[in-house]
């Protein structure tokens, strides 16, 4: 007898549109939609994912708190889990919300849902979780992202605006028609243009790069990594953490001959005479000149003048990417590079001018959207009191203490209850060994989560929630011009429940289920946010159940964008939003700070982790923590693509053979990598393309510590956030600084100890 061949269903997630066969309640196989020229290898992970051993399959309670009842514990990420009903969790949780909310007040909570957790635009965790509280009351909330702390602060004040720089672009075609040269900072790696936040339907940059290739536009890279671009470059392996430096020196060179655009300057910018003099070292007696950084970053005086050269005699393109700004005084790489753009003076010319982002995500390049998207209203928070999104840490540990940020001084709130629904903050956030003894300050831990992730073993709470495959949505990207039906694919695996189910069981309890639910079922609230959205549109669309039947809906976008070239056309028509309506290179805002750590012109500030200072000598080499090739973040870790990257289990470290025979290690070598914050072990990989005196190990692999009782103890399984500084940028925007740490690498002797981050606790 012939079995029956399984439904194939198409979806979308953040890594690309697929079809899927489904068999026994799990995927069974994952192909790309037809016509993604690039499709990423991440779509690998789905395979097995619904049925993964990882999977919360019962709602959960920590033992000491089930027994103790909330308060402060050190027994969080140690403890076993008691299983409940969904009504038992449902009560305990609505009754410590009532608790916290009646002693304490909203502002006691924090609301920490932060991470891509679902594409899709009803069940996208962070608007969920943040409607609920909304409705509860309120609750302490963050500010911009882990990805760009820095520049969500520093651009608006610079160029007015953030979002532009990555949603309107130069697009693609436009580079591929009109640059001569790419010059890239931090590079261009591919690799990451595989996602976008609400999903991507095509991939188009690495065929944009070899179309601008062929018509002979050239690649300038500054990276210790060689595949930070992919395929032929002109590469700059310079001392990490020096990219200010060298922008410096390229614009000594443009000021020094007179190869600035002097008529741009004083058109379109203000406060080029305050930096100019800086540049010039005419205060300091310090001229910012080749020869200066030369002596900083590693490389010739003689090639970075001859650079400079070649960038004011050709169509160029200056690209900053987002890892620059992921480090100590991150705000000076995006704000400098924008500065040198506006030297050359040609900003707002087709294929000239800036970009920051190419190669960080698939959303810088492509053409917007005509329109917006349906989203689910969050409701008004009535609470005020937020932090910088990377300060969790110092939130938790220092309530009541007084911080600056952005210009205005803030004191950090008392939390006693953190709500978490999506995102694994043990991938995102810094100075793991702090971050445990953060989380062992509050009251209550509450975990949304499909599967046992660090975040989830370290609740109070265990709420567990389906993955897209196991419900409806539907979704897509401001920069993509599909809006595709997210069907459900089978149904959701033991207990699991999707949070808005969750919300709406605690939003009865709490007496608010009208106002969260409005009387609505998932299928209902989707075809009220496609019909309110359609409602607001210059152009017809089907109606919903037309476009669910359909499975997709293409909508219109805008062709041939050139940054700021409505700017450079008419710059009063079109002011940018800074106070004088101009690109601030310098800021008598930023200026009247006062900060010592941000100053009102972009300026060097040597790093604090690099290989020219002194922690360089009991820690020789210089790790670049970037985001893998495997996996989004550390979203299915456990699956087929990411343990398919694996050395001996754990994730790989690369290091140029001369840094590994120095140490007397071999590839395949399970190696600890260590500093004064802490220890993981890795396996190497050897790569002459990166830089000697540089190792990388990206980031992602589930923490997973060789003795949960203890908040020092080495990550087995390779996470560098054991190793990372938990210190923000500057007073300025106080932004993650996880992507570069010194550490050393020696040779682990003895059997390594089993990986066990992808196995659940003890549940009774």
């Amino acid at each position: 007898m012939v079995s029956p061949v399984p439904p194939a269903l198409t979806s979308l997630t953040h890594w690309g549109a697929f079809t899927a066969t489904v068999d026994s309640g799990d995927v069974a196989s994952v192909t790309p939609l037809p016509g993604d020229a690039d499709p990423s290898p991440a779509l690998g992970n789905l395979p097995g994912s619904v049925r993964h051993r990882s999977r919360v399959t019962t709602p959960a309670v920590r033992r000491g708190w089930l027994e103790g009842g909330p308060g402060p514990s050190d027994r969080r990420g140690a403890d076993e889990f008691v299983a409940v009903s969904w009504d038992e969790l449902t009560d305990l949780l609505a009754d410590e919300l009532r608790r916290v909310v009646h002693t304490h007040g909203n502002e006691a909570i924090y609301g920490g849902s932060y991470g891509w957790a679902s594409a899709g635009r009803f069940h996208h965790a962070q608007s969920q979780v943040h409607r609920f509280l909304n409705c509860l009351g309120g609750y302490t909330f963050s500010r911009h992202s882990y990805s760009l702390g820095a520049t969500g602060v520093i651009m608006p004040r610079v160029v007015g605006t953030h979002d532009d720089l990555f949603k309107r672009s130069t697009q693609w075609d436009v580079i591929v028609e009109h640059t001569d040269l790419m010059v890239c900072f931090g590079g261009m790696a591919l690799k990451n243009t595989g996602v976008n936040h609400g999903g991507t339907t095509a991939h188009p940059a690495r065929d944009a790069l070899r179309r601008f290739r062929e018509r002979g536009g050239q690649i300038v890279s500054f990276s210790p990594l060689r595949d930070d671009v992919d395929g032929p470059c002109d590469w700059y392996a310079a001392v990490p953490g020096t990219d200010v430096a060298i922008m410096l020196a390229l614009a000594h060179v443009l000021a020094s001959e007179s190869l600035a655009d002097r008529d741009f300057l004083a058109t379109y910018c203000v406060g080029y005479e305050r930096f100019e003099r800086y540049l010039l070292g005419v205060d300091d007696g310090v001229p910012k000149s080749p020869q200066w950084a030369a002596c900083i970053c590693g490389l010739s005086a003689e090639e970075l003048t001859a650079l400079a050269r070649r960038m004011a005699a050709a169509r160029t393109i200056v690209t900053v990417s987002w890892s620059l700004q992921r480090t100590r005084h991150g705000e000076q790489a995006p704000w400098m590079g924008l500065t040198l753009a506006a030297m050359l003076g040609q900003i707002g010319l087709p294929g000239g001018g800036f970009g920051h982002g190419y190669g960080s995500m698939n959303e810088p390049g492509l053409p917007p959207l005509r329109c917006g998207l349906p989203r689910l209203p969050q409701g008004v928070n009535p609470v005020s009191s937020f932090i910088p999104v990377a300060a969790v840490s110092d939130m938790l540990l220092h309530p009541g203490e007084m911080f600056d940020y952005n210009g205005i001084r803030l004191v950090y709130p008392d939390i006693k209850l953190v709500y978490w629904a999506g995102g694994n903050p043990f991938h995102h956030h810094q100075n793991i060994p702090r971050l445990r003894r953060a989380l062992g300050r509050p009251d209550t831990v509450v975990v949304h989560e499909p599967y046992w992730t660090a975040m989830a073993k370290h609740a109070d709470i265990v709420v567990p929630s389906t993955t897209f495959l196991e419900r409806e949505d539907f979704s897509g990207s401001k920069n993509d011009p599909v809006l595709m039906a997210m069907p459900k694919m089978t149904e959701p695996y033991a207990q699991s429940r999707d949070d808005y189910q969750t919300f709406a069981a605690l939003a009865r309890n709490l007496g608010f289920e009208e106002a969260f639910t409005e009387g609505r079922t998932t299928r209902e609230w989707l075809a009220h946010l496609y019909r309110t959205w359609s409602t607001s549109l210059d152009f017809d669309v089907p109606t919903f159940d037309d476009f669910w039947r359909a499975g997709r809906l293409r909508l219109p976008t805008e062709e041939g964008l050139t940054l700021l070239a409505d700017f450079r056309s008419d710059p009063t028509t079109h002011r940018l939003g800074t106070p004088s309506g101009l690109i601030e290179i310098f800021s008598a805002t930023i200026d009247a700070f006062g900060y010592d750590d941000c100053r009102g012109h972009p300026a060097w500030f040597e790093p604090t982790e690099w290989l020219g200072g002194p922690r360089a000598a009991d820690y020789p080499l210089h790790l670049i923590a970037n985001q893998p090739a495997s996996r989004l973040h550390s979203q299915l870790d456990g699956g087929a693509a990411s343990q398919q990257s694996k050395v001996e289990g754990r994730e790989p470290i690369r290091m140029n053979p001369s840094d590994a025979q120095a140490r007397g290690l071999v590839g395949g070598d399970v190696v600890r990598v260590f500093n004064d914050r802490g220890a993981c072990l890795a396996g190497v990989l050897l790569d002459a393309g990166v830089r000697p005196q540089v190792v990388q190990l990206s980031t992602g692999a589930w923490f997973d510590p060789v003795d949960p009782t203890d908040p020092d103890a080495m990550c087995v399984h390779g996470n560098p956030n054991v190793l990372t500084d938990d210190v923000g940028t500057s007073s300025l925007a106080r932004g993650c600084t996880g992507a570069h740490v010194l550490v050393e690498v020696v040779k682990f002797t003895g059997p390594p100890p089993p990986v066990r981050a992808h196995e659940p606790p003890v549940i009774r």
